[in-house]
């Protein structure tokens, strides 16, 4: 009798798993899906020739002596992403990302994830580009809802990050119960127990 309660609880406790795992996957499926796609292709970021992630150009010197002041470069690369795509484009600095083993300067902007590269030493353009990566990862993380409403604490990211977590997990630990589970029933499984005193089958008794 006892046996039987305990198979009965674990059946129902496999029931309820597998309904949580449908319904977090049918809920959850497009956000999985790109979940996993982007992080494929932050995977191979910089392995894709430049269509992802464009690669690092050379600079003229790597002596950060040579190399022209902050302002003054960041004023050329305003300058040269405006002379490229209009005068009137309004342009927001998002960072700036020095390589110093490379003599270069990366200026990155908000609007259209746009991106130039400068040669620290001279200011001359190397490189001009519009930031897939950098997509992909707001997309993979959530940040691309924070743009899209304008919100700069960064909460609507920090929510999608916290949902997306525990749904994986929770995904996670039904889809190993949903294997686990029917294993370890099945090696509960009571066996036949045979009657006191009754020599098993193909036994033979010795005499005494």
């Amino acid at each position: 009798m006892i046996d039987s309660t305990k198979r009965q609880r674990q059946a129902r406790v496999l029931r309820d798993f597998r309904k949580v795992h449908r319904l977090t996957g049918a809920l959850l499926f497009v956000f999985f899906f790109v979940i996993s796609l982007t992080g494929l292709l932050l995977g191979w970021k910089k392995h894709t020739g430049g269509l992802i992630l464009a690669k690092t150009y050379q600079g003229t010197s790597t002596n950060l002596k040579d190399w022209l002041s902050v302002d003054s470069l960041t004023a050329k690369a305003f300058r040269a992403v405006q002379d490229s795509l209009g005068p009137n484009l309004s342009l927001t600095l998002d960072r700036i990302d020095m390589r110093p083993d490379k003599g270069t300067v990366k200026f990155l902007f908000v609007e259209d994830y746009l991106g130039v590269q400068l040669d620290a030493a001279t200011g001359n353009v190397l490189h001009l580009e519009s930031r897939r990566a950098d997509f992909i990862e707001n997309l993979h993380d959530g940040t691309i809802l924070d743009r899209w409403f304008g919100v700069d604490s960064g909460v609507l990211k920090v929510m999608y990050s916290s949902i997306m977590g525990v749904a994986l997990l929770i995904f996670t630990i039904t889809g190993f119960w949903l294997w686990y589970g029917p294993k370890r029933m099945k090696q509960e499984k009571p066996g036949t127990v045979s009657k006191r005193g009754t020599p098993n089958k193909g036994s033979t008794m010795q005499p005494t």
